[in-house]
This record gives C-alpha cells, sequence and structure tokens, in this order.
C-alpha cells in the first residue's frame, strides 16, 4: 500500500471521529464541518510528504479547532461565543493536543453523526452527498465526481443540506428511542442507495464505480460494528459483500457488461462470499426477519451456485414472496416476475410483471422494459423482445447497459 493511499484511508476513518468531536465541543455543525474538511485537506497534502503524525486524530483535532477559532474570530457576532468556548476549553488544548484516549468516544460520534446527516429533513440526495462528504470524509470534489456534477453544484448542494439541519432545529445528539429505529432505516437506505449507485451507476461510460461501493461497504462495517446485534446491519453488510462479490466478472475487457447467467464465477471473491454468507446466516437464525436479510438471502443462494444452471431458482422464489409480503415495493415485484419465470415457465412471470405497467412508479424506468424483454425471449416472442430491447436501451443513460440491451435487441434479428 503506498503511502498517498494509507494517508486517504486513514482520514476516510478518522473523518467522522473528527467531525463528532469538534461539534460536540463548540455546536454549530456547518462550520466545525467546513473546518474538518480544511483539516483533512492539509493532512493529505503534508502526512505523504512528513509521515503520519503520533497522534493523527489530536492532529485533525487541533488543525479544524484552529480553523474553527478563525472562522469565529472573523465574525464580529459569534465573538461572545468564542469567548464562551475558549473559557471552556484551555487555550493550549488548541495547541497541543492530549492522548487520543481524551477525546470523546469514537464510536458514539460516528454513529450520532450518520443520524444527522439522514435527517429526515433532507432528501435523499442531499442526504447521500452529506453522508459522503462529513462520515466518509470525502471532498466536495470526489463527491461531485461520483454522482458525475459539477463541483459548484455539490458544493450548493451541501451547503443547503447542512442550512436545513440547522434550520430544523437539529442537535448532535442520539434521536430519541421512539425516533431511533426509522432513523437507522433512513440512515441503510442511504448506505444502500450510495452501494448501488456504484455497483450499477446510473448514467456516464463506466458500469460500476468501485470507489463508491468500497466506501458504502467501509461505512456499513461500522456501522455494524457498532450497532453488531441488529440484524438488518448485518443483513445490509452481507447483501452489499455478497453482490460486490461478482464485480470482477460484471465486464469484460472492453467494459461491456456480463449478465449474471453468463459471469465466470470462478472470479467472484470467494473472501467477500464466504464473509457474506456467514453474516446472513447467522442474522437469520437469530434476528428477526427483514429486507436486506432476505435480499442477502437471496444473493447467498446465487453465490453458493456453482453454475448458473444449478441455482436453487425454487428457495429465490420463496424468498421473493416472503420479500413480498415484508417490503413490497415495484422493484421486488420485477425481480419476483423472473423467479416466477424460472420456476414455472416465462408467461407466468410475464403475467406477474404486468400487474407493474400501470404503477408510476416504475414509468420511463428501462429496467421494466429490459426484464420483459428478458422473459419474452425465454417465451420466443423474438419480435416482442428485439423491441422492448430497444426501448430499454433507448430509455438508460448508463452506456455500458446501452450498449448490452442494444447488442441484445441485434442477436434477435433486423
Amino acid at each position: 500500500m503506498s503511502g498517498a493511499t494509507q494517508v486517504e484511508e486513514l482520514l476516510r476513518e478518522l473523518a467522522p471521529q473528527v467531525t463528532g468531536t469538534l461539534v460536540r465541543r463548540y455546536g454549530q455543525f456547518d462550520l466545525c464541518e467546513d473546518a474538518v474538511q480544511e483539516a483533512l485537506l492539509a493532512a493529505s497534502v503534508q502526512w505523504p510528504e512528513a509521515g503520519i503524525p503520533e497522534r493523527p486524530r489530536g492532529w485533525l483535532v487541533t488543525v479544524a479547532s484552529r480553523r474553527l477559532t478563525d472562522q469565529v474570530r472573523g465574525e464580529s457576532a459569534r465573538r461572545r461565543r468564542e469567548e464562551t468556548v475558549a473559557a471552556r476549553s484551555p487555550a493550549d488544548e488548541l495547541v497541543t493536543p492530549g492522548p487520543d484516549a481524551d477525546l470523546p468516544a469514537a464510536n458514539d460520534d460516528t454513529l450520532t453523526l450518520l443520524f444527522l446527516c439522514c435527517h429526515p429533513a433532507l432528501s435523499p440526495p442531499s442526504q447521500v452527498a452529506l453522508t459522503l462528504r462529513a462520515v466518509g470524509g470525502l471532498t466536495t470534489a470526489q463527491v461531485a465526481r461520483a454522482f458525475l456534477v459539477p463541483e459548484a453544484t455539490m458544493a450548493q448542494r451541501i451547503s443547503r443540506a447542512k442550512q436545513r439541519i440547522k434550520a430544523a432545529g437539529a442537535r448532535f445528539a442520539m434521536p430519541p428511542p421512539a425516533e431511533r429505529a426509522e432513523r437507522l432505516r433512513v440512515v441503510l437506505q442511504v448506505l444502500y442507495l450510495i452501494f448501488n449507485e456504484g455497483y450499477a451507476a446510473s448514467s456516464g461510460t463506466d458500469l460500476q464505480r468501485a470507489d463508491l461501493t468500497s466506501e458504502a461497504i467501509r461505512l456499513t462495517r461500522e456501522l455494524h460494528r457498532l450497532l453488531p446485534e441488529d440484524g438488518e446491519v448485518a443483513g445490509l453488510l452481507a447483501l452489499m459483500l455478497l453482490t460486490d462479490a461478482r464485480r470482477p466478472a460484471r465486464t469484460r475487457p472492453d467494459g461491456s457488461l456480463v449478465p449474471l447467467a453468463e459471469q465466470d464465477r470462478s472470479r467472484w471473491d470467494a473472501g467477500a462470499v464466504a464473509e457474506g454468507v456467514a453474516l446472513v446466516t447467522g442474522t437469520l437464525a437469530t434476528a428477526p426477519l427483514g429486507p436486506y436479510q432476505l435480499q442477502a438471502a437471496i444473493a447467498a443462494v446465487h453465490a453458493e451456485a456453482a453454475r448458473a444452471e444449478d441455482t436453487d431458482w425454487r428457495q429465490i422464489l420463496v424468498l421473493y414472496e416472503l420479500l413480498e409480503r415484508v417490503a413490497p415495493s415495484p422493484v421486488v415485484t420485477l425481480n419476483h416476475a423472473v423467479a416466477v419465470a424460472m420456476v414455472r415457465g416465462p408467461r407466468a412471470g410475464l403475467e406477474l410483471l404486468a400487474t407493474l405497467d400501470g404503477d408510476d412508479r416504475l414509468a420511463g424506468h428501462h429496467r421494466l422494459d429490459a426484464v420483459r424483454a428478458h422473459l419474452l425471449e425465454l417465451a420466443g416472442d423474438r419480435e416482442a423482445a428485439r423491441e422492448h430491447y430497444r426501448a430499454a436501451a433507448r430509455a438508460t443513460t448508463s452506456l455500458p447497459e446501452q450498449r448490452y440491451l442494444e447488442s441484445r435487441a441485434a442477436r434477435l434479428g433486423p
């Protein structure tokens, strides 16, 4: 591992801890988060050359505190608050950090920060952006590149998100017990969105973004460490590991997509598969059943088949029937229809798929046409399948998916 890579990984790990420490000490989440970003940038420039300091977390807290103090001094309206903060924190603390053990608990801060970034006052895109920056330690430029938008656009989105949190009166504290389960559900959804955008990029020339899937797995692994008894957290981590294990086999050297049925399974990440299967097996045996656990169980059935033709589709069908009852959604029905087709025949799958035709949530989504085309091809209706492949290709904004769908249509004739 290069020195720069080691520094980058360490900074991502420390980012939420340092942000939590500053917010807990000074308040003002928006100003603290900006100060931490400046400290992270300074470290990313200095540490690869000068070496990682003995107490890197304390170094970041000191530098970020200085940046924050400079901001406060520059605003006369905040002078009284600065004096109060200075009276509460010894002046020399901003010069020479004490041992990391003297700082607030990192575990609590990371979890609290996740809940804050996924505040219900924010839209899902804003929750994702703020989570990647404040908890993931990514710069605004890195977040912007991840979602293929200009840096200025992403900077505005993050700034508005922080202002909404401030306007909502959100405090840097764990939500009350009555709200905690719902807020955790939002946190998991945000992490799932980050992973999905990395695994199947919604637009652009690349099919997948390993930086985003890796960050989603890292954050979910941290959440699992903080909440080891939560079945859905374990289920989401298992789902990510089992899905990401296929990444080496999902594309050809030219970047074109390889569907699941045609992948060389010897190229799947065996370590990730083993970890994912163990996680989902353990949580299914001990925790209340939830949608992420069921999706992970489906991924595990796929992972345990040595060849595509060995897949236990009957077991997958049962799991999808359970998932439809636990967490119904058009995407679940879409995948359920494929399982029905594999067990009961393509016409049965098409009948289930027809129930989605009037669902506005899938209006214009390329996956409905893509699945219908696949099932029509299995049923032997080549002409109809070709038209739906073409319709799906027109609807997607992902270039690799577009090329794949067009190639499927071309195989079925002019």
